[in-house]
């Protein structure tokens, strides 16, 4: 084992990337396709034909080489609009360089977006971004929903008329995990009197969880941020984004707390 990572060099550590990420792109782009069927029959192929060669499988394996050729054409031929839409893709230069990336920037700019129409029309709101602390107790303490951040699902959800719209919502690696979550309020005495509900439950929150929570007000519309026990007032659309963009990147994380 130890002459075998010792023997591999940055050439392999580059291949191994390089063709990692190719299957990892080549499988979201066929994903939700007709392809992607197909594709699984043929990983049955690949495990069956490994097995004939291994265990001497002799006319299996004579099929199943001769196969290769006349499959792979036929492959092309069969979906040849979701080979060449894929290549198309492919060869885009924003895809390969913000790939990893993409889904970060989109969801950030979906809750910018809703909080700031939920001030316009000042609907309260608390929005809770779970980082390093789990927040399991917390998640499971509203209502299940694992959707995708969307503009549309969080001003449905904080809708005065929604049966979800009291408590929190939590979002967890991208995605709204829970709604109508209950949050712990805050017992620090120093809190000024004039703080409600929503802040002093975001606050309590940060207390005792490295969560990043945004608190828009019903009776102001400004929105506020808290994290570490920290409150920030009357912050713009500008520097909420700044500030989301800085919290969910590990590279930028001491940045941020420095900044707040």
């Amino acid at each position: 084992m130890y002459k075998l990572i010792s023997s591999i060099g940055i050439i392999d550590i580059v291949d191994i990337s390089i063709v990692s990420f190719v299957v990892y792109r080549l499988f979201v782009l066929v994903k939700g396709t007709r392809a992607m069927q197909t594709l699984k029959g043929f990983l049955v192929l690949i495990v069956l034909f490994y097995i004939s060669s291994q265990y001497h499988i002799n006319t299996i394996y004579w099929i199943m080489r001769n196969f290769w050729t006349i499959s792979l054409v036929s492959f092309v031929i069969i979906f040849q609009p979701e080979v060449r839409k894929a290549l198309a893709q492919m060869g885009q230069r924003k895809l390969w360089i913000k790939s990893f990336f993409k889904s970060e920037e989109e969801f950030i700019q979906e809750v910018v977006r809703a909080v700031t129409i939920l001030a316009k029309e000042k609907i309260g709101a608390l929005i809770v971004f779970e980082k390093n602390m789990g927040l399991k107790n917390y998640i499971e303490s509203g209502v299940r929903l694992d959707s995708r951040v969307s503009v549309e699902l969080i001003l449905t959800i904080f809708h005065p008329g929604t049966a979800l719209h009291d408590g929190a919502i939590i979002i967890r690696g991208g995605q709204i995990a829970s709604a109508c979550c209950l949050l712990p309020l805050s017992q620090n005495p120093d809190l000024p009197s004039t703080l409600g509900t929503r802040h002093r439950a975001a606050i309590g929150l940060s207390e005792e969880s490295d969560a990043l929570i945004i608190i828009v007000s019903e009776e102001t519309g400004y929105i506020s941020l808290t994290m570490g026990g920290k409150l920030m007032k009357n912050i713009k659309e500008e520097t909420l984004l700044e500030m989301l963009s800085l919290y969910t990147s590990p590279f930028q994380e001491e940045e941020f707390k420095s900044g707040s």
